[in-house]
């Protein structure tokens, strides 16, 4: 196709938004269509990553009898004659013989023969050496299985691997981890406006979002490299087509900043053209982020690739990663879609007509309460580095004082869990 930008009164009518709630829904189908292979991690490289398998145990837990406190193993009733000792670690011999013990240590193998466990503070020794008490009615001591029995599945699949969930795996065996592969994320900013260094001034502004996107994509536990970068790429389609092609040979999703409009110099739309990508979503009814975009494109091996368009303005840039982003790439990691928690309003939040209302918001955790922040309109940054997520209000409807309503939380590190 030619390289010259077409005249904007040759272009085909855009199709009707997407719904937001429609538009999350679509890109998390497509993205749990093409989900990343399983590949196997020692424990340590897989906080963040996701089960590709279920978590099951190799052996019963505990696998032996295991004391749960210090003390004395005995045989039948006392006073016991002290016959060895036993400490975690090591395999005891049976006692054979009633009125006997051996002293034991918390996590250490209960011996064959064994009736009961005394604790050591509740235990005394005679001149001669006899250990008498009254042991408690309750075992002291965990049984095989106790927790779970060999093979039994703990943990689904999709399960994102946090610290907690690798201690589990490592508790019951396991030195590796069947996870889905990370996925591998790229970053073209477009617009020859914006500095790189430096303040703004002269008409040119700083471009904010080249240093900010990646740390995002990483949090959503994406890999991204500082190489994998890019921009401001030139205001011409080849330049375009050609940093577009380049990123999409070695990542699975690619971020766009600026571009997703129609005008003079926002070639997003014929360089997926050019590179006959299929929309997947083309423009959603929200604000801020209305023209927002989610593409696919098939590479030569026949492996899918998504482009995400996000929209120039920093704010309405992040709109657009919590809204697509975030579902396509809990797709791509096998995880279910991510479900939105609820707050109440603690103040008004006006609603944006026949669109989606994403209004930043602060949480009180403890009271379960939303407060909107200032500074919020779509070029801004300083409100959303002062908040928690976005507060949902719903087409045709305004948030008023004590709503309920959905919050799309910013995302946190991975494995890192919400206060």
């Amino acid at each position: 196709m030619s390289t010259e930008t077409a005249p904007t009164a040759d272009r085909v009518a855009a199709p009707p938004p997407a719904g937001w709630e429609e538009a999350r829904s679509r890109v998390y189908a497509v993205g749990l269509a093409a989900a990343l292979p399983a590949v196997a991690r020692a424990l340590l490289d897989t906080d963040g990553s996701t089960l590709a398998e279920p978590l099951t145990t190799r052996t019963d837990l505990p696998a032996f009898p295991t004391s749960s406190v210090d003390g004395w193993a005995v045989r039948g009733g006392g006073p016991w004659r002290v016959v060895g000792r036993v400490l975690a670690g090591s395999t005891p011999a049976p006692l054979t013989e009633d009125g006997t013990t051996v002293e034991i240590a918390t996590g250490a193998m209960v011996p064959e023969g064994a009736t009961a466990v005394l604790r050591v503070e509740e235990s005394a020794a005679s001149t001669t050496g006899l250990i008498s008490g009254t042991p408690r009615q309750t075992p002291e001591w965990r049984q095989p299985g106790e927790e779970a029995y060999a093979g039994e599945e703990l943990l689904p699949v999709g399960t994102p691997v946090d610290p907690a969930v690798i201690g589990l795996a490592a508790s019951c065996g396991h030195d590796t981890l069947r996870v889905r592969r990370a996925p591998r994320a790229a970053l073209l900013v477009f617009g020859d406006e914006l500095l790189t260094a430096g303040p703004p001034g002269a008409g040119r502004v700083r471009d904010a979002l080249g240093p900010a996107v990646p740390a995002w994509l990483r949090r959503y536990g994406c890999q991204v490299r500082s190489s994998d970068v890019v921009g401001p790429v030139a205001d011409t389609l080849p330049a375009h087509v050609a940093a577009l092609r380049s990123a999409l040979a070695s990542a699975d999703l690619v971020c766009t900043t600026g571009g997703t409009m129609n005008g003079p110099v926002d070639h997003l739309h014929p360089t997926l053209e050019a590179l006959g990508a299929d929309y997947v979503v083309n423009t959603v009814a929200v604000r801020p982020g209305f023209p927002m975009l989610l593409a696919r494109v098939a590479g030569d091996d026949g492996r899918i690739r998504f482009v995400a368009g996000l929209p120039g303005n920093p704010q309405s840039a992040i709109v657009a990663l919590v809204s697509l982003v975030a579902p396509l790439l809990a797709g791509l990691q096998g995880r279910s879609m991510p479900v939105l928690p609820q707050a109440t309003l603690a103040e008004a939040v006006p609603g944006r007509g026949d669109h989606t209302h994403l209004a930043l918001v602060r949480l009180d955790r403890a009271a379960g309460t939303a407060f909107p922040v200032r500074h919020v309109g779509s070029a801004m940054l300083r409100g959303l580095a002062g908040a928690d997520g976005f507060a949902v209000i719903r087409p045709g409807t305004s948030g008023e004082p004590g709503d309920r309503v959905p919050i799309v939380p910013l995302p946190l590190l991975p494995g890192e869990r919400a206060s």
